[in-house]
Order: structure tokens, then sequence, then C-alpha cells
């Protein structure tokens, strides 16, 4: 092989990044409007299924998405509130079915979160306004990052939509969705 093409073959296992924020939506109307203020382009509606797998490091979560195909995702992010990085390897799947039928037989499901997502995009960053069945509404923020691109160059847009959504410390999330649905789902279930 020649240097390359080794180059090409090492440059496809490095792992994806992006630099994230996700938040409690307290106002979804406030929020939609002011996706329409700042100009930023509707992608329109995604109705989204993650099947999350147990795993011992990072996560691993089967997305499913109408009119679509799915996806493997494996990535791992610090549960921070605020602004973090996450890398992530992404992996096109044609018969999700079936995975999830043999990964659930080796691994086990965890949980499962369904949820709709309407998505703007504002300057290459990704809005999320997620309703997410059983926890209620959130926003996230994703920039996904390419090359060089490290955090820094994100970081100053991310804290400007931060504020334009009047996104405060205590809408936070440490964790991601599959977090709060476990949390949710210890705190209904009767102790043994």
């Amino acid at each position: 092989m020649s240097f390359e093409g080794a180059a090409r073959v090492a440059a496809v296992k490095q792992p994806r990044r992006n630099l994230e924020l996700k938040a409690v939506n307290r106002a979804p109307q406030r929020s939609l409007e002011v996706c329409e203020g700042l100009g930023a382009e509707d992608q329109g509606e995604l109705v989204q299924t993650d099947t999350y797998f147990g795993v011992p490091q990072g996560r691993l979560k089967l997305r499913e998405e109408r009119g679509t195909r799915a996806h493997l995702i494996a990535y791992e992010r610090p549960n921070l509130p605020g602004q973090r990085e996450s890398r992530y390897r992404l992996v096109e799947v044609d018969d999700p079915v079936g995975l999830r039928e043999a990964l659930s037989t080796v691994l086990g499901v965890s949980v499962v979160a369904r949820k709709t997502r309407r998505l703007f995009v504002f300057q290459g960053i990704r809005i999320h306004l997620d309703q997410v069945e059983g926890l209620g509404e959130f926003i996230e923020f994703e920039a996904v990052m390419s090359g060089d691109d490290g955090p820094g160059h994100f970081e100053p847009l991310l804290t400007n939509l931060r504020r334009s959504f009047d996104i405060r410390e205590e809408d936070l999330l440490r964790g991601s969705y599959s977090d709060l649905l476990l949390a949710a789902t210890a705190r209904s279930s009767p102790p043994r």
C-alpha cells in the first residue's frame, strides 16, 4: 500500500467530532420564533427512534429515522453541562431490525428514546428542537467540526445562540436523553 493509501485509511478510521450543547426548552414556541428570526434554514421535522445498547465504554445506539437509512452510532462525550466535544463514528445500516436483534441479544438494550425533532441550520450549526417521548421539550445545538477545526472555532457562535434562546445554567443537561430516560424509569419503578 502506498503512503497516500495508508494516509486515506488512517483518515477514515479517525472519529468524527462535534461540539454540542443540550438544554431543557422552557419555551418551545419562542424557540421556534427565535429560529425564524435568526433566518435559520428550516430542514423540517424528523421522527427518530434511538435504541441504546449496554456497552462498557461510551454509548452505542441504533438510530432509525422515518424516510431515511438507519445508522449505528458509537460515541463518547463527557457528562458535563454546557458546551462539550463529542467523538463519534457513524455506520449506515441496511438491516436495522436484524442488527437491533443481534446487538440486543449480546449487549442488551438499556433504553429506547423516541423523539420528534425540528431541525434548523444556522451558520453551520444544527439547531434541534426536540420533543422526547416521556421527557418533554429540549433544545440542542450541534456544530460538526472538520479538519483542523477545534472547539474554539464554534464556541463564540454557540455562546451567542445560548443567549438568543435564553438558555440558563439550570437548563443545561449533563448527559444524554438515554440518561434522563433511565433516571425517569428508576424513579417510577417500585422498590424491590
